[in-house]
């Protein structure tokens, strides 16, 4: 069986972590990094990924997603090539699908694949 892609972020530039993230984690859990796309935010625990996707015209919808890195079965990254390809892409693939990331020139490619290691292998 194929896997389609079902998400699709790009992620702009690393942000601070929002102060309101504190009302979703978990016991111990803590916030590690921040990404910013152009309307949501990603945040990255040490324990999951976090997508705050807004939605509709004003944005006061909001749909939460949450990946466990303990469903992540392998991810890649690719850095941008050149003049023309200004995306970095990171690819996850896990136990519900395939997830792909871009990552915007001002986000550090090889600092995200570290964040995603050393969520994943620990």
């Amino acid at each position: 069986m194929e896997t389609a892609n079902i998400l699709a972020w790009t992620l702009q530039f690393e942000t601070d972590i929002p102060n309101d993230i504190a009302d979703i984690l978990i016991g111990d859990e803590r916030p590690i990094a921040a990404y910013k796309t152009l309307r949501d935010t990603a945040i990255f625990t040490d324990k999951r990924m976090i997508i705050r996707d807004a939605q509709g015209m004003t944005g006061k919808k909001v749909e939460m997603y949450s990946l466990p890195y303990s469903s992540i079965d392998m991810w890649s990254t690719e850095n941008a090539a050149g003049m023309f390809d200004v995306n970095a892409e990171v690819e996850l693939w896990t136990k519900v699908g395939h997830i792909k990331i871009n990552l915007g020139k001002k986000v550090d490619i090889r600092k995200f694949d570290r964040l995603i290691a050393e969520a994943v292998l620990k």
